[in-house]
């Protein structure tokens, strides 16, 4: 416990500090803008912020090799699609119908990255290939899940930061590696819910993938299968049921999800 405490105040003061710095740094780049569900242009230098202040802060540590992996790979895949993403396909319908268009999308390139990373991480935590193959899919299910809940400000922050903070009672690395995440999403938090910035896929992606690493090296075998049963089983209730309705018909759900929002 006394470990992830240094960890989490590092990560946390990265991300506070770095997102001012890079909004500051991009300011007036159009490539660097967005306009969120309200019509404000936001900025997306939150993404890069909390996932780069997250890996710093547990690059050092031992034994977290594979999540740095996950998550430099999710940052920058996800940093890609952010500045120079193909805009039209959306969900994972979407992507696969224009695979069988023979047209690439940098999501399907992006998600094919994540389960690579994730599998070559799995391999070297377990030396197994088919435990290797359930953690690259619970690892990348977490990061495309985690941006599914980018829909409103502070939405998949919340989300995420819920999760890492359970998984932050794990021992060893799983558990510094969740507090790292949840110290850097509480940083960037604020701001994002202000919307004056948004986490766009850079941090959405690599969030969830570090929480995914988390909860697959963290977790025995059951809690693992259930993990990427509940993963899959919200990944393909997204392409039939917004998740924004369900949310805002639930009273609580609807206090939480505009707690702190402008």
């Amino acid at each position: 416990m006394t470990r992830r405490a240094p960890v989490a105040l590092a990560a946390g003061a990265l991300a506070f500090a770095g997102e001012r710095v890079l909004r500051h740094t991009v300011e007036g780049q159009s490539r660097w803008t967005r306009s969120n569900f309200r019509g404000r242009t936001v900025s997306l230098s939150a993404g890069p912020a909390v996932a780069g202040a997250a890996l710093a802060a547990v690059a050092l540590s031992p034994s977290t090799g594979g999540a740095v992996l996950v998550g430099g790979t999710a940052a920058g895949l996800g940093l890609y699609d952010d500045l120079y993403g193909d805009t039209h396909a959306r969900g994972l319908r979407g992507h696969l119908s224009a695979a069988r268009q023979r047209r690439l999308t940098t999501g399907l390139v992006k998600l094919a990255g994540l389960a690579a990373s994730g599998f070559v991480a799995g391999r070297r935590h377990r030396g197994r290939t088919l435990p290797a193959l359930a953690d690259a899919a619970l690892i990348a299910g977490a990061a495309n899940l985690a941006n599914l809940f980018d829909l409103r400000p502070g939405r998949a922050l919340k989300v995420a930061g819920a999760v890492a903070i359970g998984a932050a009672a794990f021992p060893g690395a799983p558990g510094v590696v969740a507090a790292a995440t949840a110290a850097a999403a509480a940083a960037t938090l604020p701001a994002d819910l202000g919307e004056d910035v948004m986490i766009g896929d850079c941090g959405a992606n690599a969030v969830g993938a570090l929480i995914g690493w988390s909860l697959a090296t963290g977790l025995g075998r059951t809690g693992r299968a259930a993990a990427l049963g509940g993963i899959v089983a919200l990944t393909l209730t997204s392409e039939r049921v917004s998740f924004t309705s369900v949310i805002e018909g639930n009273r609580w759900l609807r206090v939480w999800d505009e707690w702190g929002r402008r």
